[in-house]
């Protein structure tokens, strides 16, 4: 099988750096150093000992402390972390400007991940949730270099997927030195397909260690003046193709009874500012753009946050949220760092992707699940009219925040062992 696989992603080649070619004609960045990702580099030298692969923003976001907590425990080891879209580049360089190298994954065929290998010759490879790349293990197991699959997450929906691949399944996953699952459903998970009992632990969700900027409350701050203090504001963050439109069918209910409320509304996809902004108006809203930087005043029922890295703020300056991916089967986003500003949130009925957080959230009465457009203009309308609840609601998502938090020193303790057995790194 592991044959079969490596042929067919041979021949795919080409047409991965089509698309490339196709989707950088919408985000230019896509055509922005894609020689990367065949194991090309312009600078030498990339050597790091210790390699985190995050695809995309919300994996660079949950690995931000373990990035920081490397940083600072082992400064002369190197660094390098790796992305496969550009929003997550993105997101990395809003984080940690130049501390951190960043360069984008290599594609997964083995004289390509080789080629990364010898570039930076890494003695710890750190993947995040469900990123598993046949090819980057073997090259990774015959260098007897360590990968752990950290923050492990495995919906049932992907074990069966998996377990269809029968063999081939238990032999890629036999080559994680060790998984850190976050839940021990995930973990039994990962057992039945094949992986030893003795290489998983459970280590909890990191992503509950949410990590606030020193200047969010200031940044928040000037965000909220600029579309007015009195103003009801709520944000919908991340949302996807099909999703605005219920988003807006939504805050048409909530206008009817709070006439100068604001919809912050956030695209998960920059690709998709244009787009986005020309339904707004073809709904018949008046929009001001982030990236215009003009006034928001009261007329103005829909602010577009078309901007990179930005959420963390408009989210804080807001007083309520909803969460996307939600309402379409795209199984939601993270909604922690909504919580851990103090605000409500709402989310759609498909949410397997943080199954395990939104059951939480909801039995602790720290957010709300609705099923479609009625029920999200309930909620929303319930929380813009009436501060207590809001404010209540708000306070208990800090609370579960809070008391989650313990996962990170849990997966940091299974790194240091690892990365110290392969190293002889002491810290």
């Amino acid at each position: 099988m592991i044959g079969l696989y490596r042929l067919l992603l041979s021949l795919a080649l080409p047409f991965l750096l089509l698309r490339l070619a196709w989707r950088g004609r919408y985000v230019p960045a896509y055509r922005a150093r894609w020689r990367e990702r065949l194991g090309r580099y312009d600078r030498q030298p990339l050597r790091a000992d210790i390699w985190i692969h995050a695809v995309s923003v919300g994996e660079v976001q949950a690995s931000a402390p373990l990035i920081e907590h490397f940083r600072q425990g082992y400064p002369n080891a190197g660094l390098m972390v790796t992305t496969t879209t550009p929003t997550g580049s993105e997101h990395l360089r809003s984080l940690f400007a130049e501390a951190v190298r960043h360069v984008y994954t290599p594609f997964d065929t083995m004289s390509i991940v080789s080629r990364f290998l010898d570039a930076v010759g890494p003695r710890l490879v750190i993947v995040m949730e469900t990123e598993i790349w046949p090819n980057m293990l073997s090259a990774c197991e015959y260098r007897g270099i360590p990968v752990v699959l950290a923050n492990a997450r495995l919906s049932a929906r992907s074990a069966a997927r998996y377990a269809r691949l029968g063999g081939f399944t238990a032999e890629t996953l036999r080559r994680f030195a060790a998984i850190g699952a976050q839940s021990p459903a995930d973990a039994a998970r990962f057992q039945g397909l094949g992986v030893a009992t003795a290489r998983i632990r459970v280590t909890g969700n990191i992503k509950f260690a949410v990590r606030l900027a020193d200047d969010l409350l200031e940044r928040a701050g000037l965000l909220r003046r600029l579309w007015g203090r009195q103003r009801p504001v709520w944000v919908a963050a991340s949302t996807h193709e099909g999703e605005e439109e219920q988003v807006l069918d939504a805050h048409r209910e909530v206008l009817m009874l709070l006439p100068t409320a604001l919809l912050v509304l956030v695209p998960r996809h920059p690709e998709r500012f244009e787009r986005v902004a020309a339904l707004v108006r073809h709904r018949g809203f008046t929009l001001v753009r982030r990236s215009a930087q003009e006034p928001c005043n009261e007329p103005v029922s829909v602010f577009l946050g078309d901007t990179m890295g930005e959420l963390p703020a408009f989210l804080a300056a807001g007083d309520a949220a909803f969460i996307g991916g939600s309402l379409v089967p795209i199984g939601g986003h993270n909604l922690l760092e909504a919580a851990a500003v103090g605000l409500p949130v709402a989310v759609g009925p498909h949410t397997f992707n943080f199954a395990r957080i939104i059951e939480l959230m909801v039995q602790e009465h720290a957010a709300v699940q609705v099923a479609d457009t009625q029920g999200l203009a309930r909620c929303i309308k319930e929380w813009l009219g009436d501060a207590t609840v809001r404010e209540r609601i708000g306070e208990q998502g800090r609370r579960v925040v809070r008391m989650n938090q313990g996962a990170l020193p849990r997966l940091v303790d299974l790194l240091e062992r690892i990365y110290a057995d392969n190293s002889g790194a002491g810290g």
